[in-house]
């Protein structure tokens, strides 16, 4: 194939001198014009199947097209505090948008423009193609024109269990034999379900509480995205929420290990997903919610997180599709987005 040729050619060039093999041209880098020339047959799909998620004038990360009547899947955690929020798909910018359902466990969200006449992607038959085989997803874009970058899977298909397991997303002190709230991360489940400092931990799931072991107990076997219910007490006024959990080693963390330190930007939630396809395809978190193609402009999965400066990963097309029947369905029933909501009990604050 061509894609072949054109590296064969980088690769001979650098046969000699080690002053050669640092001088590759830039043309022919991963990310150089002979080499994504190459793509555009894929980087076409991505054009009219790849929509662009806008903060105002922004550009935050992408979407998949998934049919003619504009609805888009893309990830959720980086949507949902978006002030203006639009769509482009091809050249076209949408300014009404609507979020229609959310899945958290696998950070997907559902969304409507109101289009007609799109083209939405062909998925790929199967995700289990072999490691080295060529995908091609989304590069940074120009205001008008989609532009393509190449890799190849990297891994076989598998978990990425939650950093650190399952948590709430608070920090906890000791009162005796209560458990209060000392501190709720930022964008946790836990701020979601509404709780806050000064709530006293009562139950999880019908287990009593009252010291640090018992909730290590119940999230043992727990994985990043489910949900539990939790019976809190604030003041004189008990309430249940239904809370979201969070990767333990993605909350309260500031500090970044060596590989993270090298790595550039990656996403903020990267682990926690029930299956991933792997790739190296260069890139930054905000090339994220887009196709995944095969070199047939087929969507093997949905690019789900940057991991670090070597690892990419998908949701398959397995689960992608599927994910997005469940979307669909629970958008026309009417159900909301699905977002943890406090259900008070007794005495109201």
């Amino acid at each position: 194939m061509r894609a072949n040729r054109i590296f064969l050619v980088a690769a001979s060039s650098l046969v000699g001198s080690l002053g050669a093999q640092q001088s590759l041209e830039s043309d022919y880098r991963t990310t150089g014009s002979a080499v994504t020339s190459v793509f555009e047959a894929q980087r076409a799909v991505l054009q009219t199947s790849s929509a662009v998620i806008l903060d105002g004038r922004k550009e935050m990360i992408y979407g998949v097209v998934i049919s003619a009547d504009g609805h888009i899947l893309t990830k959720a955690s980086e949507v949902a505090d978006l002030n203006k929020l639009s769509v482009t798909v091809d050249r076209t910018n949408y300014k009404n948008v609507k979020i229609l359902a959310t899945d958290p466990q696998w950070d997907v969200a559902l969304l409507k423009i109101d289009a007609v006449g799109l083209v939405p992607v062909v998925y790929a038959p199967t995700s289990e193609v072999a490691q080295g085989t060529w995908a091609v997803g989304n590069g940074a874009t120009s205001r008008t024109k989609r532009r393509a970058l190449a890799g190849i899977v990297s891994a076989k298909i598998r978990e990425i269990p939650a950093a650190g397991g399952a948590a709430l997303g608070v920090v906890l002190n000791v009162k005796g034999k209560e458990l209060g709230i000392d501190e709720v991360a930022d964008g946790s489940g836990a701020q979601e379900a509404g709780l806050e400092k000064g709530d006293v931990i009562l139950m999880i799931e019908d287990t009593k509480i009252s010291k640090i072991e018992d909730i290590a107990g119940v999230m043992k076997d727990r994985k990043a995205g489910s949900k539990v219910k939790v019976v809190c007490r604030r003041g004189k006024r008990e309430f249940t929420a239904e809370v979201r959990l969070s990767a333990k080693g993605e909350m309260f963390t500031d500090t970044m290990n060596r590989n993270d330190m090298m790595s550039g930007d990656f996403s903020k939630r990267r682990s926690g997903f029930p299956r991933v396809m792997q790739h190296d395809i260069l890139g930054s978190s905000r090339v994220t919610g887009g196709p995944l193609l095969d070199l047939e402009g087929r969507c093997l999965g949905m690019n789900i997180a940057r991991a670090n400066r070597a690892e990419s990963f998908a949701i398959p097309v397995e689960d992608l599709k599927a994910l997005a029947e469940r979307l669909m369905n629970q958008a026309a029933a009417g159900e909301k987005p699905d977002d943890a909501a406090v259900t008070p009990r007794g005495e109201p604050q």
